[in-house]
């Protein structure tokens, strides 16, 4: 007799951006999971403005490319192409897997990136990025408009120029909270799972106050520490921190136990 799947009963909610969220969901019902996909974040493009493809059209005076997402790598590499081919001498660095396997998936064969944390801070503790490999070095940085600042005030701080190349932004998107209102009443949601301190935020605004109010019963899942420690966070029974991809995350979830 086989094995009941890990995640039976168990309902989770996937508020990353529609397309992977999408993604995500057919490895989750694999394992028995009730998923309800409520997208708190979208991603749009930014215009080509006249600086930005001035210095997609430099890039070779670079030393080093850092991407901070799997968007930066997708929108990033689509404006690189418009203007002229990368440089084969320009070394690339991702924070986390997912954004490495991107780098990877577009034809980058050599990618530094931390294999365990998926955060600034873990790149910035590879040996690659000491002060004695940065120093004097240029650096640009593709992201998001108006990402957060850690990574370019510690590398400055080891001595090396940082740019920043922002070629996409992040919105809160216009979702539907009917369906997952009426699950949720019914008892069905025990679990929401977030990749940014953003989304949170989005979320909670997205589920109005007498919804936010009622979290205390939820777990929250996330891919590193800080974002557990965010404000929104304590709004949750508790926070547990998944692995990369599909399989972190139903390994994440496969450990909670619902109450039923």
């Amino acid at each position: 007799m086989s094995a009941a799947p890990r995640l039976e009963g168990l309902g989770v909610v996937l508020t990353r951006p529609r397309a992977a969220a999408d993604a995500l969901a057919e490895p989750l019902r694999s394992e028995g999971a009730r998923v309800f996909i409520f997208p708190a974040l979208a991603i749009e493009d930014l215009k080509l403005t006249a600086p930005l493809e001035r210095l997609l059209a430099d890039l070779a005076r670079f030393d080093l490319a850092i991407f901070v997402s799997a968007n930066a790598v997708e929108k990033a590499l689509a404006m690189v192409r418009r203007i002229a081919p990368w440089p084969p001498r320009l070394p690339v660095a991702a924070i986390g897997e997912a954004t490495a396997q991107a780098l990877r998936g577009a034809g980058f064969t050599a990618v530094v990136s931390p294999a365990e944390r998926h955060d600034s801070d873990a790149l910035l503790a590879l040996p690659q990025l000491e002060r004695s490999r940065v120093e004097g070095k240029s650096i640009v940085v593709f992201r998001g408009e108006g990402g957060k600042e850690r990574l370019k005030e510690a590398l400055e701080a080891r001595g090396a120029q940082v740019e920043y190349a922002e070629c996409y932004r992040r919105v809160r998107p216009d979702s539907d909270a009917g369906p997952l209102m009426e699950a949720w009443a019914r008892g069905e949601v025990h679990a929401v799972s977030v990749l940014s301190t953003q989304t949170l935020e989005n979320f909670v605004s997205m589920i109005g106050p007498e919804k936010a109010a009622a979290l205390g019963a939820l777990t929250l899942v996330v891919p590193h520490e800080a974002i557990g420690a965010a404000r929104d966070a304590g709004r949750f029974a508790r926070f547990v921190v998944a692995g990369h991809g599909a399989q972190g995350l139903i390994e994440a979830l496969a450990g909670l136990r619902v109450l039923t």
